[in-house]
């Protein structure tokens, strides 16, 4: 049976109980614990990460896959046991977006990653020390917007 939210960014909505994600531990600074994906489409680089009991809340997010090739999560073996996900290759990744007026400033949270399989999700810190925390998007285009 569907759900049905009003949201205060893309209005009345229908999730499908099957999409909706349980995070057990919640995300960091954040409340609640029931959420869902939103894309435009399939082929969407970033999609929103909708509260299911805030509907003023929704995160952008993004595989980081599409951004940074050669990414990857590092968990300890305690974190990934906690969260039962033993192999991050196995779990669908997604990270914050910080999105801005300008192009050149968006980043990527790679180090507080968001991993979620069959239905559960987790925000877990990442273990590599090739993880920033604000990994630029779009890196170039603020040389390309000034060498105009």
């Amino acid at each position: 049976m569907p759900i049905t939210i009003d949201t205060t960014r893309f209005g009345e909505l229908e999730i499908e109980t099957e999409a909706v994600i349980e995070f057990p531990t919640g995300l960091i600074g954040l409340g609640g614990s029931r959420y869902a994906l939103l894309a435009n489409d399939e082929t969407s680089a970033i999609v929103w990460l909708q509260s299911l009991e805030d509907p003023s809340l929704a995160l952008p997010v993004t595989n980081p896959g599409r951004f940074f090739t050669d990414y990857y999560v590092e968990l300890s073996d305690a974190e990934a046991t906690r969260i039962g996900i033993t192999d991050p290759d196995l779990a669908d990744v997604y990270v914050t977006v910080r999105a801005t007026e300008m192009l050149e400033d968006c980043t990527a949270n790679l180090r507080a990653p968001i991993l979620i399989s069959r239905g559960r999700g987790h925000q877990v810190i990442n273990e590599s020390e090739f993880a920033p925390m604000r990994a630029p998007l779009f890196p170039g285009t603020r040389e390309k917007a000034t060498a105009a």
